[in-house]
């Protein structure tokens, strides 16, 4: 499962917000990534969030396979579409 997502946090996401996504994302057991243009990360690795640079108004797309994969989405796409600190 996949869908696109728009970075509305206005200062990206940087090592905070990225901690927050990655704690999230590991509290799930399938296996999700997060990609923004060519490439794609594993969304448990902080050091893989921080590495795609996801600014403000970023088009982002996170992908999860296995079981909670469609929750996972949705959860993580809510967070990376709020203001996250």
């Amino acid at each position: 499962m996949e869908k696109e997502f728009s970075v509305q946090n206005p200062l990206g996401i940087h090592s905070r917000p990225a901690g927050a996504l990655m704690k999230k994302a590991k509290t799930f057991t399938c296996d999700i990534t997060i990609a923004k243009g060519d490439k794609s990360v594993n969304a448990k690795s902080i050091v893989g969030l921080l590495s795609l640079e996801m600014r403000y108004g970023d088009k982002v797309t996170v992908k999860a396979s296995g079981e909670q994969e469609e929750e996972a989405v949705n959860e993580l796409g809510t967070m990376l579409e709020s203001v996250l600190e």
